[in-house]
């Protein structure tokens, strides 16, 4: 049996996955512009579910209301959005997957032309000439604390088995945790311990709004250009995490191949953070895997669990591709009528033709 197939037990919580395989949280922009949750949206997390997946994450979804980063994203910033969570939540777990959801805010990544108001985030900072967030009262952040531990509330009543901490690709927990984007001189920023508070804090709010045998994890970037976070931040704050109460690490790789210096030393950044973790914490690792080849290599270099995102759009099943003798799942482009077949509404198709040759022109 390939190792990803193999069954995994969270010990702190004392929940067993049935396979170690991840369909990573991934954009799709199918849901309603009120911030309900869509049947487009269930029907393509539960047909990954019932795909074979072990773990099946959500999109991101805004803990806030002007934490919107794009049209199309769910909310879970409310009691009323209860209903729908509840339903996504069962479709994906009666299947036999664990059911999670990646939790964030966009922080300066959510636009004024779809917040109707400016970014806030740690300073004061742009990302472009036209873009710039204002620093968040002390205040705010509280406020946002509160956020995320009550959007990790309804997460578990309307039935997830956990939730997951966007703090990779750029988002306000990136935002927090960068040198670049965090220039505040009191308590949340300036040293990297300082930095790193507004994320645990975070924790400490979902953990006491949440019952002990709920997931959390935390999502991070290995480095990250417009935060300022190098390898050297990324280990601290990998070190950080090991004295949270977390259940899992997911390290956010372009290609799992991708390697990092540090200390004189070359690496991939699997292996950087399996070195850092040390077994303390199940490490998910994503990144351009698409066969059964990959996911061992991702393995070998020391994650717990492989994390796929455009393998799982294209193929539903994709588990089914690591037993003994499957062919490899076909790579792009695919037909519109092969995504179709995969659960994937007009609306995520038509954003898939955003990656090159990812979707067959007709």
């Amino acid at each position: 049996m390939h190792p990803a197939l193999q069954p995994f037990v969270f010990e702190r919580a004392g929940i067993e996955v049935r396979n170690r395989c991840v369909l990573a949280a991934m954009t799709n922009k199918q849901s309603h512009e009120s911030g309900e949750i869509s049947e487009a949206e269930v029907k393509w997390l539960e047909a990954r579910a019932r795909g074979g997946f072990g773990m099946v994450f959500t999109a991101a979804t805004h803990v806030e209301a002007d934490g919107k980063g794009w049209n199309g994203a769910f909310a879970t910033y409310s009691d009323a959005f209860l209903p729908g969570m509840t339903k996504t939540a069962r479709s994906i777990k009666k299947h036999g997957a664990l059911a999670l959801a990646q939790l964030f805010h966009g922080g300066i990544r959510a636009p004024e032309e779809i917040t109707g108001v400016q970014p806030k985030s740690a300073s004061t900072h742009s990302v472009s000439p036209n873009v710039t967030a204002r620093a968040m009262e002390v205040h705010e952040i509280h406020g946002t604390l509160h956020a995320f531990g009550q959007a990790a509330r309804r997460c578990e009543e309307a039935g997830f088995d956990g939730i997951e901490l966007h703090g990779a690709h750029g988002y306000l927990i990136s935002q927090f945790l960068g040198p670049t984007s965090n220039q505040r001189t009191d308590a949340w920023g300036g040293s990297t311990e300082a930095r790193h508070r507004f994320l645990s804090a975070i924790v400490k709010e979902v953990r006491q709004h949440t019952s002990p045998e709920f997931l959390v994890g935390v999502r991070l970037s290995p480095v990250q250009t417009s935060t300022g976070i190098t390898l050297e931040d990324a280990k601290a704050t990998a070190k950080a995490c090991l004295g949270w109460e977390l259940d899992f690490l997911h390290l956010s790789c372009w290609d799992i191949n991708e390697e990092g210096t540090l200390d004189q030393r070359t690496q991939r950044y699997t292996e950087w953070f399996a070195e850092w973790v040390n077994g303390k914490l199940p490490l998910i690792t994503t990144g351009a895997i698409w066969t059964a080849e990959d996911a061992e290599h991702g393995l070998r270099q020391g994650a717990d669990f492989i994390g796929v995102a455009r393998a799982g759009i294209g193929h539903h099943n994709w588990p089914s591709y690591l037993t003994e003798g499957a062919l490899e799942p076909a790579r792009p482009p695919f037909s519109t009528d092969h995504l179709e077949n995969q659960a994937l509404s007009p609306v995520f198709i038509d954003y898939m033709r955003r990656w090159q040759n990812f979707v067959l022109e007709d």
